[in-house]
């Protein structure tokens, strides 16, 4: 499936391996729109993070490549750019597993993503002012080292040092995995304020297809590597086939 670039983020017929011979995704094409929240779902193993690292420029450590198709960031093709050039373009990955400095504190995390773009120091203030506005659990943490808080602090400790950077596209890599679902709550809705006041766009992976759609704008789901299904969330609600094998079944409630 070829689609047609709308001027941001274009993945067009990728093929991505491991070590010259795993094949992690296949023929995998999407695209974001400015402003937009799109989910990628699908089971574990299903192809989501490579996608996301693919996009990023990360699977080179991983001894991961795209061996197939394009993906272009604003009509440039990522593959021109190293991953630190492509966060300095405007797109940054929050990897799963809440990665944080365990010894620094949740302040001195937050700040270490405002230095790829050696802002001023006035302008570094500001922009972590913003982030505690958005979080304000953890301006209460700041001096508390990031090892010591909750899996749910890391996590928005994680985002909050990748909104640090003035990123026009964050990637999200399964915001939900190990959290309660109060906590899972309070960061969608995050999620979704940053979208509505700043304009930021979000490319978020997620099992929890219920959660996400109802958040996203749209959904591409991903089986075995491959996208099978896509539409809008609102679309994707409806269908039966969603309910019975990523819902929950027929039984399952609808979302808000």
């Amino acid at each position: 499936m070829t689609i047609q670039w709308n001027g941001f983020l274009e993945v067009d017929a990728i093929e991505a391996l491991y070590g010259q011979a795993i094949l992690a995704v296949r023929d995998v094409s999407l695209k974001v729109e400015e402003g937009k929240i799109v989910a990628l779902l699908g089971a574990n193993g299903a192809g989501k993070t490579t996608t996301l690292k693919a996009i990023s420029n990360l699977l080179g450590p991983e001894r991961g490549k795209v061996s197939k198709g394009r993906i272009l960031w604003q009509g440039q093709p990522v593959s021109n750019l190293s991953a630190a050039r492509l966060v300095a373009h405007g797109v940054v990955q929050v990897l799963e597993g809440r990665h944080c400095f365990q010894q620094l504190t949740v302040e001195e995390n937050i700040l270490a993503g405002g230095f790829v773009k050696k802002p001023g120091g006035t302008e570094l203030r500001r922009s972590l002012e913003q982030v505690y506005e958005w979080f304000p659990r953890l301006r209460e943490k700041r001096h508390t080292k990031a090892g010591l808080t909750s899996g749910g602090e890391q996590q928005m400790v994680a985002i909050g040092r990748a909104l640090m950077t003035k990123p026009r596209l964050v990637l999200l890599d399964e915001p939900s995995m190990g959290l309660a679902p109060i906590i899972v709550q309070e960061i969608f809705e995050i999620i979704r304020t940053l979208n509505r006041q700043s304009g930021t766009s979000f490319l978020l992976a997620e099992q929890n297809a219920n959660l996400a759609l109802r958040y996203a704008d749209y959904a591409y789901i991903l089986e075995n590597g491959r996208v099978v299904l896509s539409g809008t969330a609102a679309e994707l609600r409806e269908r039966q086939d969603m309910h019975d094998f990523y819902l929950g079944g027929a039984k399952a409630a609808k979302p808000n």
